[in-house]
């Protein structure tokens, strides 16, 4: 019956100590810059409340994630909101250290105009000798993947403090494990 209580015991730590360990922080909060940018756009997003060095601002207007970074609260990151999309408000979803903090970006009417028929965007006509505007976004090229790693500052880079208390309750439960088990086969010799 006590191997049975143990294992119970361990389960319940163990689901416990992998579920997701996101918070809502509060008093954050996200701006993003221009206020009401206008499809195919560059924009900075800024984020304060965050206590990490880093973090992630994805939203589906965005054509890739944010990579942000700064300290002391203060994260800032650079996108471009998608050519294709459609004026109106989208949702922004920062996360950083063990926090995720939401906000909006209000994508305005721009330059370009939509087909009533598609809802597709179209450039605007250009003047002659005018060159056509490209959209690029960016992407990570070579290296498997390891591009951001490149850019990402890896001193004083250690685990959080939820990492930190997780490890440590996780070493204590094999060792209560471990000592109960070697409890029970001295008993039974």
């Amino acid at each position: 019956m006590g191997s049975l209580r143990l294992t119970l015991c361990t389960g319940i730590l163990a689901v416990a100590a992998f579920a997701p360990a996101a918070h809502a922080a509060d008093e954050g909060s996200v701006s993003v810059t221009p206020a009401s940018p206008a499809p195919g756009a560059d924009v900075s997003v800024r984020v304060h409340g965050c206590p990490g060095k880093q973090g992630t601002a994805v939203s589906p207007a965005f054509v890739s994630e944010a990579r942000l970074t700064g300290s002391q609260g203060a994260l800032s990151g650079e996108t471009r909101v998608r050519s294709s999309l459609r004026p109106g408000a989208y949702d922004v979803r920062v996360t950083c250290a063990d926090y995720v903090i939401s906000g909006r970006v209000t994508v305005a009417q721009g330059a370009a105009s939509a087909d009533p028929g598609t809802g597709r965007y179209e450039a605007p006509a250009r003047e002659p000798g005018q060159a056509a505007a490209s959209p690029v976004a960016p992407v990570d090229a070579g290296g498997g993947g390891t591009a951001h790693f490149a850019t990402v500052a890896t001193t004083d880079s250690a685990p959080g403090t939820g990492q930190t208390v997780t490890g440590l309750a996780l070493a204590g439960i094999a060792a209560v494990a471990v000592g109960l088990r070697a409890r029970r086969d001295r008993g039974t010799r």
